[in-house]
């Protein structure tokens, strides 16, 4: 267990605090983590995950809200990631933070809540003047949930909830909440809540104030929480995957502690779903999507699909609103333990315990390219959406992707997807002759679209096209377990809890941006096209607007 570090990388000895790519130089802005000690009152370990949340500016309407009052929040960008920490010792001291708020941190302060109760005496912050707008990095570590002010180069959080019952391992945030709840929180004991972030950036407590508890006490599924996630513009509706590889639909404005039933499960082994038998009812649906553990899930940016990977090795595709299983394939070894999407919805990404990520296409249902660089498990993927592809010398129109993958290596890897380029391979082209496939004859596996509905094995990795990493960076001393893409920088983030902050190239002059940049330069998924094109004018590159790194 590393004590928060008080040099830029004496959380990782030895490790560079910079990488290069083609665009220029990565740097390492600053580090987030959690007070060693923290982990001493751990009931089991759970690994780090991490969400962004960007609140907007209360509604001017609004009055003032107290802990006892819901207050409305939005904007957002989470990726699945993990970690962050918290408390200040005993003091109290009076700072302006990153998102221009002038706090007070108090210690020994404690307040009644919804669940939990304190630990030790480390103090908790007042924060009852934010009017939470700005940028807040938001996950967990032991027992306790961490939000941080992103924009702060401050190492320790601003705010730390404690559970008494159960650990904290999974979280997402609205980016349309309509309402203040716009964080959920799910446990290892199944238990779910929904509640406003801005109400417990005001609370000086270290409970929960004012959730909604669904599945109290497991009572519909006792089994850990393996994900949850809002459904893009699904109108306060989320979902909850399990390690019993049940999934369960919820709506918010419903009671959560409404009397909830389904029938039994015939068939561990086929997708189904059952639907809540009374309108009160919340979760109103369960998806019986596997067996053994979901690992992961993930919405397209229209909500019109939903992926998941699980234990199995399986990837799942779903139509949502049709309840419908579109497409699946297997990872050539174990289980897949995280998926991500384009944000033009055409592309899905997968990795897992075969140290390989994959790539799968939409409009094709299948795998259209793998990529080797892993050594160990993958353990977190994401779509650099944020990124300007450089200019290229050809003629045309070709569309290009970035994207990140981070492992139990301790790696960051950074790649290029250039889809005029993801061709069949080819062994040889004798004169005169066609060329053949590399497996010798030809492969089913490009002959056809695959039919709805079904679960493809994976095929031979030589008709496959294979990626190589554009960049490769030990960036932890820990296995990591996620990693998110901003305008400005890309975060990593390790199983232990410590995060890093990795400036673009072009950024590094400024360590940190008003609320208002901040908010503004992340922007929804779902406004910033993944695709991009790349027109012919120079072979030269030029500086992007935002890079990935690795």
């Amino acid at each position: 267990m590393a004590a928060t570090s008080t040099s830029i990388n004496a959380q990782s000895p030895g490790l560079k605090t910079y990488f290069k790519t083609p665009e220029g130089r990565y740097k390492l802005q600053y580090e987030k983590t959690h007070p060693a000690a923290i982990l001493h009152y751990s009931h089991g370990k759970a690994v780090s995950q991490l969400t962004i949340a960007y609140l907007k500016e209360k509604p001017a309407n609004q009055a003032p809200s107290t802990p006892s009052t819901p207050s409305s929040g939005g904007g957002v960008r989470s990726a699945a990631a993990r970690l962050l920490g918290a408390g200040n010792g005993s003091r109290a001291l009076s700072f302006v933070g990153g998102n221009g708020v002038s706090r007070v941190v108090s210690g020994n302060s404690r307040t009644g809540g919804s669940l939990g109760s304190s630990i030790g005496s480390s103090s908790s912050q007042s924060t009852s003047n934010y009017d939470g707008k700005g940028a807040y990095l938001i996950f967990n570590a032991a027992d306790t949930l961490f939000i941080s002010d992103l924009n702060s180069q401050d190492k320790d959080p601003i705010k730390s909830i404690h559970f008494s019952n159960s650990n904290p391992v999974c979280h997402a945030f609205d980016a349309e909440a309509k309402d203040g709840h716009d964080l959920l929180i799910g446990l290892h004991s199944g238990d779910v809540y929904s509640v406003s972030l801005r109400q417990q950036l005001q609370d000086p407590g270290r409970k929960l104030v004012a959730a909604q508890h669904y599945n109290k006490d497991g009572t519909i599924n006792n089994s850990r929480c393996t994900g949850v996630a809002w459904v893009p513009e699904g109108d306060g509706a989320f979902v909850v995957g399990h390690a019993d590889g049940n999934l369960y639909v919820y709506e918010k404005s419903k009671d959560g502690t409404a009397d909830c039933s389904f029938p039994v499960i015939k068939d561990q082994t086929q997708f189904s779903v059952a639907h809540a038998r009374s309108s009160k009812s919340n979760p109103i649906a369960r998806w019986h999507i596997c067996q053994g553990s979901i690992n992961n899930i993930s919405f397209s940016t229209d909500g019109a699909y939903l992926a998941t990977v699980g234990r199995d090795g399986y990837l799942r595709v779903f139509d949502f609103t049709k309840e419908q299983l579109i497409f699946g394939g297997k990872s050539y070894y174990g289980a897949l333990l995280c998926c991500a999407w384009s944000s033009d919805g055409k592309y899905i990404l997968t990795g897992g315990e075969d140290d390989l990520v994959q790539v799968w296409s939409m409009e094709d249902r299948k795998i259209v390219a793998w990529g080797e660089g892993h050594n160990s498990w993958v353990s977190g993927v994401a779509f650099d959406s944020y990124w300007s592809a450089p200019n290229s010398d050809g003629t045309g129109e070709n569309v290009m992707y970035r994207f990140g993958s981070v492992g139990q290596d301790t790696q960051l890897l950074l790649w290029d997807l250039v889809m005029d380029e993801i061709v069949v391979p080819f062994r040889s082209c004798p004169p005169g002759g066609s060329p053949t496939l590399s497996s010798g004859s030809h492969s089913a596996h490009w002959d056809n679209i695959c039919p709805i509905g079904t679960l493809q094995p994976s095929p031979s990795m030589r008709d496959v096209p294979k990626l190589s990493p554009l960049v490769a960076h030990r960036v932890h001393v820990e296995p990591l377990s996620g990693l998110i893409f901003t305008n400005e920088s890309v975060l990593t983030v390790c199983r232990e809890g410590h995060i890093k902050i990795w400036v673009r190239p072009g950024n590094g002059e400024s360590t940190q941006s008003n609320s208002s940049e901040a908010v503004a330069g992340f922007a929804s998924s779902k406004d910033r096209p993944l695709t991009l094109s790349i027109k012919s004018t120079t072979s030269s590159y030029k500086q992007p607007s935002a890079v990935l790194f690795t």
